[in-house]
């Protein structure tokens, strides 16, 4: 599935300059920018797009440059400010940040815009020979604990995620290069050597200081989410009512609240060669019952009890008489609220030029929580 981009150019002082004849790029992901995306023009944010949204189809994107490109065309776009935008998304945001992240490494680098949406902008900084050397993620301002997650868990597990290098404003955030690959679509071997690695540093953060950590579960907000929605998926009502007991046996259980990281699934995971694991990723970490992460890192699984059954079981060796595998039968629903919650969160955080990433999240995952 291609998509056709349209760019609308700006000057670095966030003057409309016209916009470029539609072309066609490979990836069909809206957030990808990697294909024309330039440390001169980079891409600042989404216009509009397509009905019904992401994947491919036509997307316009707004983009800065302090040259004006030849054949322009004349262009209609509102460019009025809104709260909501993230440093990244305005004009002049990406060359600070690239900056900022220059003058960290102090090391010629090249630097190659990878990705840009209203969760993140991602860039990547290749040194002299061409090879990767460093990474800038840069966050809105509801993401901002990400540092402190990593921190946490390198306190109890360094190998386990990427070590910071440093830390700036408005969200920036600069980490090493992890060698290896992206394992989107891994089986249930790597899935249950995922949770194998991570357990011992939840049973750890346990016992920690997790306040730095933004995020609990909140049956409220739940409802809130869940309530324009009750007559038009059915059941949902009555599950969502049922949700405070449902809770409270889950809190019955025995296992302890501990950092979850919030999306753990193999496309946050990235192996080598030599089969070290690094998770990545951590913005959607929240403070709960870890049943949430292994709920999420079976999602996928054709077959995934043997890894649920290997997770249950070293969880009751930490926790002599507590209860997992009756944790995640009774959170499997409450997992895909919390999902609705998290998407409907990001609505209420970004501009509405962006929200077509999202919109369609909400009620797929309140209809997820019933099946």
């Amino acid at each position: 599935m291609n998509r056709t981009v349209t760019l609308v150019v700006v000057d670095p002082s966030g003057a409309l300059l016209g916009q470029l004849p539609p072309f066609e790029v490979a990836a069909p992901w809206w957030q990808d920018v990697s294909e024309f995306g330039r440390e001169d023009r980079p891409v600042l944010r989404l216009l509009h797009g397509d009905e019904p949204g992401p994947p491919g189809g036509h997307v316009t994107y707004l983009s800065e440059t302090s040259d004006r490109p030849g054949g322009l065309l004349p262009a209609e776009v509102d460019l009025a400010p809104h709260p909501h935008r993230a440093a990244y998304a305005e004009a002049g945001g990406p060359t600070a940040s690239v900056a900022w992240a220059r003058a960290a490494l102090d090391r010629p680098v090249t630097a190659h815009q990878r990705r840009t949406w209203n969760l993140s902008s991602i860039w990547r900084f290749d040194g002299s020979d061409g090879e990767p050397v460093a990474w800038l993620k840069q966050v809105p301002s509801f993401f901002a604990h990400e540092p402190a997650a990593l921190a946490l868990v390198a306190e109890v597990a360094p190998d386990l995620v990427p070590p910071v290098i440093a830390v700036g404003a408005e969200g920036r955030m600069l980490l090493p290069h992890v060698k290896g690959e992206d394992r989107y679509g891994a089986g249930p071997e790597l899935c249950d050597r995922i949770a194998e690695a991570f357990h011992p540093a939840q049973t750890a953060l346990a016992k920690s200081d997790l306040s730095e950590i933004k995020g609990r579960f909140d049956p409220k907000r739940v409802r809130n989410v869940a309530e324009p929605y009750f007559d038009k998926i059915d059941g949902l009502a009555a599950l969502v009512d049922d949700l405070p007991a449902r809770l409270a046996a889950a809190d019955e259980c025995g296992l302890p609240d501990t950092l979850v990281h919030g999306d753990l699934y193999p496309g946050n995971v990235r192996t080598d060669a030599a089969g070290h694991l690094t998770i990545l990723d951590w913005g959607d970490c929240i403070v709960g019952n870890p049943a949430f992460d292994i709920l999420r890192l079976t999602d996928d699984l054709d077959d995934p009890e043997p890894v649920l059954d290997a997770w249950a079981y070293r969880w009751a060796k930490s926790v002599p008489g507590s209860r997992p595998q009756r944790a995640v039968e009774l959170l499997r629903p409450v997992a895909a609220l919390r999902n609705a919650v998290a998407y409907a969160d990001f609505l209420d955080r970004i501009e509405p030029s962006e929200w077509p990433y999202h919109a369609r999240d909400v009620p797929e995952s309140l209809a997820a929580a019933l099946l």
